[in-house]
């Protein structure tokens, strides 16, 4: 049983089998050539008046139902619940043969413009098949001639002279729903509380199977950690849930690529390029941009990976010096490059789950950290979607992912990483929780810059900053092993120390959103998971 059967018409040259195939290609329905039908039931030659006499002898033979006929042929081949675009009707009759068979799953679609512009296209057409010489000859034909008075029984009329290709896909689209029909909230958000390093790695890569599309954002100056036997691993560009789940994978316009390293996660993890997009406009790294993030290394402790630079080139447009070059200009990553907001509008329209990781941590926004000691992006809920291109609408959860004591990257010799409140020492860190000294100094290593980090007291007005720019509707609260080693053993709420419990409630109490998740531990079963969704 066919789910909706899209009929086109129109005269020759006006867009159809366009607009067929972009439909085919971009929403999955089956394209239907009628041309094709003549020729294998006939056996005609792909000439224009052979092909015309051939459809008109078959519609006075058959009454106009031989389209259908050929579309339940072609349909019985399909599976069930395809959707099938036919290309093209040209009488009354073969539209209101399908309608009886199919009833309102069919839509009618006239595509149209005048014959001047129709003229000039004919000139220019190379076609699949003999043309005649001159327009005027195509339409000298009875069927052809008449062609435009099924504008007057069709569902959609689009003049292709007053809209472009893609102006054209989107009318009939609306039209059939492939947007959704209201903005469903489908988008779960994770992002980074305080400074970076909150454990986002792991809670992502625990998450990822109960979503169809995982979408990431940022640079390889953020490296997430996700817990494997017999070594773990960090992803640099990739989502954190590319290893354990089978979703689709999306790098966003906003995100800025150090090519090297993402065809060497791209190998590492055997991500094909079906599963991975990349979307055109997303900023290219070059080796400039690294070299000169140098001095950034030596004063405020940056990462040096070149995405400051790489984005401050970005904004400069024609004035950046070397010129800008976008992913769609690199000839390794050339077989994952296509849209990436089709895919998202093809994902909402099916009701799929995505799921948006951000990097970093609010701490560090642009904008809204001590500046200049801040990484070069938006690292708030807010920025995380635009560089992904996603509604606010959309979302449907936002989990801010907070650790129970916070960290910043080392200070650079004779330099700051930037302001820490409460600093302690990690012999302090290891009195207060049980945890040997040597696996806290082994474990608290960038992922990126692998120096020793810095540690402070949990930061309530930091928290309280977080909620305030990102609105979570829930909180991530990782490393309560560092509050009690025994917090390492529990399963579940009740097991965690007295302490931990009280402190997870003065934290919804400030973030005025639940703890829904708590990582006890670096490990595969380190999520005691409160959710309720």
């Amino acid at each position: 049983m066919l789910k909706r059967i899209v009929v086109l018409s129109g005269p020759v040259v006006a867009g159809k089998s366009t607009l067929a195939r972009t439909l085919a290609s971009q929403y999955g329905f089956t394209r239907l050539s009628t041309r094709q039908l003549i020729e294998e039931e006939l056996g005609v030659e792909a000439e224009r008046r052979s092909l015309q006499r051939a459809g008109e002898d078959l519609d006075k033979k058959t009454g106009g139902r031989w389209v259908c006929t050929g579309l339940t042929k072609f349909a019985s081949k399909l599976p069930p619940d395809s959707e099938v675009i036919v290309d093209s009707a040209r009488i009354e009759p073969q539209i209101d043969a399908l309608r009886e068979a199919f009833g309102a799953r069919v839509v009618h679609v006239h595509i149209t413009a005048v014959p001047e512009l129709l003229r000039i296209r004919y000139k220019e057409r190379e076609g699949e098949i003999k043309e005649v010489a001159d327009y005027d000859e195509v339409r000298a034909s009875p069927t052809e001639s008449n062609i435009d008075a099924l504008a007057a029984i069709a569902d959609v009329v689009i003049d292709t002279g007053r809209t472009g290709k893609e102006d054209a896909v989107v009318v009939v689209a609306s039209r059939l729903g492939l947007y959704g029909r209201s903005v469903e909230r489908l988008v779960d958000v994770l992002i980074g509380g305080q400074y970076g390093s909150e454990g986002k790695g792991n809670v992502c890569s625990y998450l990822a199977r109960e979503y169809a599309l995982l979408v990431r954002v940022g640079g390889p100056n953020a490296g997430h950690m996700v817990y494997a036997e017999p070594e773990s691993y960090t992803f640099k560009h990739l989502p954190s849930g590319t290893k354990h789940s089978e979703a689709r994978l999306i790098l966003g316009p906003g995100a800025v690529l150090r090519v090297p390293t993402l065809l060497e996660e791209i190998a590492r993890f055997e991500v094909s390029a079906q599963r991975l997009s990349i979307d055109p406009r997303a900023m290219i790294i070059e080796d400039v941009d690294v070299k000169r993030e140098e001095s950034l290394k030596k004063s405020i402790g940056s990462t040096g990976q070149g995405v400051g630079q790489a984005t401050a080139r970005k904004v400069l447009r024609e004035a950046a010096e070397p010129k800008v070059r976008l992913a769609s200009e690199s000839r390794e990553l050339k077989p994952y490059i296509r849209e990436t907001l089709p895919i998202l509008e093809g994902a909402y329209a099916q009701g799929q789950r995505i799921f948006l990781e951000g990097t970093q941590g609010t701490g560090l926004s642009l904008h809204h950290g001590a500046y200049p000691f801040v990484t070069s992006r938006e690292t708030t809920v807010g920025g995380c979607l635009g560089e992904a291109g996603i509604a606010p609408s959309r979302v449907r959860k936002i989990i801010m992912v907070c650790r129970t004591y916070p960290i910043r990257v080392q200070s650079p010799s004779g330099g700051t990483s930037g302001p820490m409140s409460g600093e302690l020492t990690w012999e302090e860190v290891s009195r207060r929780s049980g945890l040997p000294l040597e696996k806290l100094l082994q474990a608290e290593k960038g992922s990126i810059s692998k120096r020793q980090r810095r540690v402070g007291e949990f930061d309530w007005t930091l928290l309280r900053r977080g909620a305030s720019l990102n609105g979570p509707t829930d909180v991530a609260l990782t490393f309560v092993d560092y509050l009690s080693a025994k917090n390492r053993e529990a399963r579940r709420f009740e097991q965690l120390s007295e302490e931990t419990i009280r402190f997870i409630e003065e934290v919804e109490q400030v973030a005025a959103a639940p703890v829904s998740l708590v990582s006890t531990r670096f490990h595969h079963r380190c999520i005691i998971d409160r959710r309720a969704w």
